[in-house]
């Protein structure tokens, strides 16, 4: 299957910024990926009224996965049901 299948992109947030580059390169190297299926990344800033509660919470953010193949979905949806011991066969329609 070609990498152009899958494309990734990361949910950042504000304090991320200087660690961005680092950050996106744990994610593609997580899920295999090469550079080329990186989409630009989108970055949370702070409302002045957050508080900054989340600090550290999340240090790699959090990333999305889209699969561009109806193969490699079915294929998902089918270990979901295996691993969960139930059946649904319109998911794998």
């Amino acid at each position: 299957m070609p990498d152009s299948a899958m494309r990734v992109s990361c949910n950042l947030f504000a304090d991320h910024l200087e660690h961005q580059a680092d950050i996106e390169q744990f994610w593609l190297a997580e899920l295999g990926l090469p550079a080329a299926a990186l989409c630009k990344s989108v970055v949370n800033v702070y409302s002045k009224y957050s508080l900054k509660k989340r600090a550290n919470k999340l240090p790699y953010g959090t990333c999305a996965l889209a699969v561009h193949s109806t193969r490699i979905v079915q294929t998902i949806y089918g270990s979901i049901q295996e691993y969960g011991g139930f059946d649904r066969p319109e998911w794998l329609d």
